[in-house]
């Protein structure tokens, strides 16, 4: 008996789901007269699924446990209430970025919990800021290119790359997806790119001086605040 509970107690039980609580809460918070954005982070607070299948589609909100991808999980709780969040509201949060309405960092952090808030912080550093990073070093190698009269693209996309990491994006892809076993693929999906990113930030925040990854940052956020970012209102 004491082997057979000793037995019971190694057996890895999943999380279970809240889905159909958390939809149910957003549902009745629509319908009590809730601003749905408010409704809408109020359910974010209350998610706990780190990732979902949804009529065959794969979610995950969650990258490497640690970055929270928010608005993937708006989208999912968008599309379970079709037809009761203004369209384009609803479509300016998913597509620009721009909500209905402006909270603070500390609003938004209370209506979504502090753990959630530190999870989209990691996004917001680790993915969102990271990817402007790219681009931006991008439009430097752009800029040096055309001003030395080269129109060829041709190399552009391994100087940024080199610039940033050290190494070209194929090298760093391929050992991306060797230690995550990953198959080596000619294509990659947008889930894989997000964390594909978020490996990347890891890896220049481990090779970089730390005045180096002051003054990358710096840059990428200019480039965000340049090219228009909401959510530059909501870290700290």
């Amino acid at each position: 008996m004491e082997n057979a509970t000793q037995e019971q107690t190694n057996i890895y039980w999943p999380p279970v789901s809240n889905a159909v609580t958390a939809i149910k809460h957003f549902q009745e918070g629509l319908a009590s007269g809730k601003h749905w954005y408010l409704a809408l982070l109020e359910t974010i607070g209350l998610w706990t699924d780190e990732t979902e299948l949804v009529q065959g589609c794969r979610y995950r909100y969650l990258i490497e446990g640690e970055a929270f991808d928010w608005l993937l999980l708006a989208d999912r709780l968008c599309m379970a209430v079709d037809g009761l969040v203004p369209e384009m509201e609803k479509y300016a949060l998913l597509f620009q970025c721009k909500p209905p309405l402006e909270l603070s960092a500390e609003e938004f952090k209370s209506l979504i919990g502090q753990s959630k808030y530190h999870q989209f912080l990691n996004y917001f550093y680790g993915i969102t800021v990271e990817q402007a990073l790219v681009q931006a070093v991008r439009e430097e190698v752009r800029k040096e290119r055309r001003s030395n009269g080269w129109s060829y693209q041709r190399g552009e996309e391994d100087e940024t790359y080199i610039r940033v990491y050290g190494e070209t994006e194929s090298v760093l892809l391929d050992q991306f997806r060797r230690e995550k076993a990953y198959p080596q693929a000619k294509n990659s999906d947008l889930t894989e790119m997000k964390e594909f990113t978020y490996w990347c930030f890891k890896i220049r925040i481990k090779i970089c001086e730390k005045a180096k990854v002051a003054s990358d940052t710096h840059k990428a956020l200019e480039w965000l605040r340049k090219n228009g970012s909401y959510f530059l209102q909501h870290p700290r």
